[in-house]
């Protein structure tokens, strides 16, 4: 049994109580029904998909259409809404956004047919698809630039009880259905919260016997998410390995690597909902990918939502690092790029592997450029072919599909013949996809099948110029391909001219100028005329031509042999046209899935140049630079951006980002900066800009791009973490503090000296004292025993002496010019420790009523007075009370007693539009006079 969960809705509905009195199609509807209690079911009636009962009312609140209703169900009206079959799409679109699923019923029978077994028979009706957030195709429903992944969490018995072995007992296995794409990684439950929060999966299959605690916290990690329970039997290990061993049509699963119990569970639970969703019909998969937690930097979730790495705080592209640098042209190149930043490598040579396909394209002369530019323009035409080609395995496509693969492969052959000059050694990623290009024109090299050129001319001969979206539409069979197809076509084409003339001939003959021959879907064609008419043709001499089919209000219908005659010809011409040429279309099906693997291969190709040409480019237009990668833990940037700040920047038209170094040396051999950077400063200088840059560059570097920097050296980060900014969780009744101290707490539970920690703030959301020695225990503690690189951001400046205790920490600061009582942020990190927080300053900057300014500048002297030792008792009531009721003048004048800030509050005052010649003089006067009485 399936279970549907969303944050926002649920789809199943109530089961109608039975009704003896039920109509036979009514009776039909509940008993598909009864077989898809979660799906709303789109039951098909002649244009329309209709829904009733709490389906109706469920899809008609959703959809924002009429809820109406259609007979009588226990002496109650039955709900009803339905959808036009033609716009079925959009709106099935809304409601899987909405975390709904779907069922599809169409007419499996020619009414006709139905009307043999009796006139009250009802046409049979069968499901032919499940639609659901993680298993969908069609273009329209898909984004282009992202993944659509299925996910599955898998645990064995064992697992579930004895928490101590979790590593070796919890796997996630994912899927996007469109491409094929299979991977799987087994490791501990924190680490599978980290991958789903990078994979932000449309639907997650979970155990039921899962614990409702540990549900929450796998779908709080990715976002908007609908979440499917499975059973203990779909998700077992035993019937994962079953049907996986099925599926891939294997006798063993050795050939895929090194699997655990829990593997078994976890893919094979996508293999079981795929075969249910997809009727038994499993999409072309690719075997699966098997990824360790020693292949990746290691994101947990909510430094993954910290970094806004794909997607901003509000779930939107727009301000994330992927936005920020993405360049592709095409939609595989957006989600392989994607893919890359979501799981950053942590290993040196394939991050070097990747670095030297981008070396390849970027920082050479102008001819190379121009190359680079026509290679792009080339990849911009390329339609997707592998979801084309997940659509083909699933049965799902068009004639619009079959010309995506003849294009896609031609973008290929006229990429193979568009190289660069000889510059250098090809690199490995370059030349494996340049080779998967070329082998599209030569023959296979087992001497079966045929070049992949040869199946690109075969498929341009066979398509015609303007094709339809669906098979059912025609015409998508180009002229001269198909002698039979072109005769059948000119039978039917031709009877069509013989009606017309026919209509002529009839009009002439009754005198009728208004008889017209029609045709629609029950007396398919006939003669209407007027009523008027209708008695004409029902007497001599017209009687024994024209035979009575129907009387109507206002038109009168009639045959004749001759018309039905033709009506056949007509008819059995239109059905051989129709049946040939989805022949033909199953035939080139056929031929383009007996190359899927190698058409796979030059999607991937595709993608790969894709990425490497963007991201060259990327390079060469913002001036990003090689990082070098070492296999210690060293973290040198010099003149490091913020990738996303500097896009933004950019694109305004603003003055440049800032640049700032950030040398942090874990070993005592790399020098005398330490491990841990105490960095203080006051707000809206610019700390958490830093911290997240450099977060950000580590990613950039293990994903294998260029960075914003002029140099930089990153010693590989296995596992990075952030704990930046302030967020309540109210649903799980957290307050921000709380939510803070289980992110730090998380850090200094995992963190190891490879790792990375970015740390703002810490203790902020408690009293002083209380935060204050929060956040000096947690510095001594990554000091003395996580010994990472970390990043530590404070207002507490209390903390800068300890790097007189500890040997490995740094105090840098963010530079601050002041003048004459005001602040200027200058955006640059120097060495040393803020004296302050310049709190005011900013309060000011704010737009803080300059009355609660002063008075604030008042009580922080007072205060300050007191910080060597504690406060005695009664100086707090000693300090004269805001008075409410006083006005701002009064206030004013009772505080700004130097001449800077008189004339500060005289300007404030002035409203300059207003001003004569004359009235501006007086006040430039008066504001000499200012100065001169002091």
């Amino acid at each position: 049994m399936l279970n549907a969960e969303n944050n926002t809705s649920t789809t199943k509905s109530k089961m109608p109580p039975p009704d003896q009195n039920i109509t036979p199609m009514m009776r039909q509807f509940l008993d598909i029904k009864a077989n898809h209690q979660d799906f709303l079911l789109f039951y098909r009636m002649g244009d329309f998909y209709e829904l009733f009962f709490d389906d109706a009312i469920t899809a008609a609140a959703a959809l924002d259409i009429t809820l109406t209703h259609r007979g009588k169900h226990l002496d109650e009206n039955i709900p009803m809404c339905g959808v036009p079959f033609h716009a079925a799409e959009n709106y099935l679109h809304r409601l899987i956004r909405q975390g709904h699923k779907v069922a599809i019923c169409e007419q499996t029978e020619d009414p006709a047919e139905a009307k043999k077994r009796g006139s009250k028979s009802v046409v049979r009706r069968e499901v032919v698809r499940l639609v659901t957030a993680g298993t969908l195709t069609e273009d329209g429903l898909l984004e282009a630039g992202a993944n659509n992944y299925l996910a599955a969490f898998g645990q064995t018995r064992q697992g579930a009880r004895q928490e101590a072995r979790q590593e070796e007992n919890l796997a996630l296995a994912w899927v996007d259905i469109s491409t094929g794409d299979v991977q799987i990684f087994a490791g501990t439950f924190e680490a599978i919260q980290g991958r789903l929060a990078g994979l932000m999966p449309r639907e997650l299959l979970l155990p039921d016997s899962l614990s409702r605690e540990k549900q929450g916290l796998l779908s709080e990690s990715c976002g908007e998410v609908v979440v499917t329970e499975l059973t203990s039997s779909q998700a077992s290990s035993e019937s994962g390995y079953a049907a996986l061993v099925n599926a891939y049509q294997v006798a063993t699963l050795e050939g895929f690597g090194d699997w655990s119990r829990s593997m078994y569970a976890a893919c094979g639970s996508l293999i079981n909902y795929l075969t249910l969703t997809q009727l038994g019909k499993l999409p072309n998969l690719k075997p699966p990918r098997l990824t360790s937690a020693d292949e990746r930097m290691r994101i947990d979730a909510a430094t993954c939502q910290n970094l806004e790495i794909l997607q901003n705080k509000t779930g939107e592209k727009k301000g994330s690092l992927f936005a920020a640098i993405d360049k592709t042209v095409t939609g595989p190149g957006a989600r392989m790029l994607s893919q890359r930043l979501a799981a950053p490598l942590a290993q040196k040579e394939a991050i070097e592997a990747r670095l030297d396909a981008i070396s390849f394209y970027a920082g050479h002369d102008a001819e190379t450029m121009r190359t680079c530019e026509t290679k792009r323009a080339i990849l911009k035409q390329a339609p997707d072919m592998a979801r084309a080609l997940g659509r083909m395995s699933l049965e799902r496509c068009g004639p619009r599909d079959l010309a995506a693969i003849r294009d896609g492969l031609a973008r290929g052959f006229d990429l193979a013949a568009t190289a660069l000059p000889d510059i250098m050694p090809c690199p490995p990623l370059i030349e494996a996809a340049l080779e998967a290009l070329a082998a599209l024109s030569s023959a296979p090299k087992d001497g079966e099948g045929k070049p992949l050129k040869d199946l690109c001319a075969h498929l341009d001969k066979a398509l015609s110029d303007e094709l339809p979206l669906l098979t059912r539409d025609g015409g998508f069979i180009a002229a001269g391909y198909h002698p039979g197809l072109d005769e059948a076509r000119r039978l039917r084409d031709e009877s069509r001219r013989v009606i017309a003339g026919l209509q002529n001939s009839y009009r002439e003959d009754t005198g009728i100028k208004a008889l017209k021959v029609k045709h629609n879907a029950v007396l398919g064609y006939h003669i209407d005329v007027p009523a008027a008419h209708g008695d004409r043709l029902m007497t001599a001499p017209f009687a024994e031509t024209f035979f009575h089919r129907q009387t109507l209000a206002n038109s009168v219908r009639f045959s004749t042999t001759e018309l039905a005659e033709l009506a056949g010809q007509i008819s059995r011409a239109g059905e051989k046209a129709t049946g040939l040429e989805q022949e033909i279309f199953d035939s080139l099906c056929g031929e383009v899935l007996a190359e899927a693997e190698a058409i796979s291969r030059s999607a991937e190709a595709l993608a790969e140049l894709d990425v490497a040409l963007a991201l060259a480019k990327l390079a060469c237009d913002m001036n990003w630079v090689r990082p070098e990668i070492y296999d210690d833990h060293r973290f040198f940037v010099e003149a490091g951006r913020h990738p996303v700040v500097e896009a933004s920047l950019f694109g305004q038209g603003d003055s440049p980002f800032i640049a700032n170094d950030c040398h942090i040396h874990a070993d005592d051999k790399q020098g005398d900066t330490g491990r841990l950077l105490l960095l203080t400063g006051p707000n809206m200088a610019g700390k958490s800009t830093y911290l997240r840059q450099n977060a950000l560059i580590a990613v950039l570097a293990q994903s294998g791009c260029y960075v914003p920097a002029a140099k930089a050296e990153i010693g590989i980060v296995d596992r990075l973490f952030s704990r930046v900014g302030a967020a309540d969780d109210l649903a799980r009744g957290q307050s921000t503090f709380m939510v803070e101290m289980v992110e730090t707490a998380a850090i200094l539970n995992q963190a190891g000296p490879a790792s990375m920690v970015i740390l703002d703030e810490i203790g902020r959301g408690t009293s002083t004292f209380d935060g204050l020695s929060i956040a000096w225990a947690t510095v001594e503690h990554m000091h003395e025993i996580n010994k990472c690189r970390t990043m530590f951001a404070t207002h507490y400046h209390e903390l800068t002496g300890l790097s007189e205790k500890l040997d490995k920490v740094t105090n840098i600061t963010m530079r601050v010019a002041e003048y004459q009582g005001d602040v200027a942020f200058l955006h640059e990190v120097i060495a040393g420790a803020a004296d302050r927080s310049y709190g005011i300053h900013v309060a000011k900057l704010a737009g803080l009523p300059t009355p609660v300014i002063e008075r604030a500048r008042i009580l922080l002297e007072q205060l300050e007075q007191s910080r060597e030792q504690a406060i005695p008792a009664g100086v707090l009531e000693s300090l004269p009370l805001f008075a409410p009721t006083s006005s701002s003048a009064q206030v004013q004048d009772s505080h700004a007693d130097s001449p800077a800030d008189k004339i500060s509050h005289a300007v404030a005052e002035l409203d300059p539009d207003r001003l004569s010649p004359k009235e501006a003089l007086d006040f430039i006067y008066h504001l000499r006079h200012i100065l001169d009485a002091e």
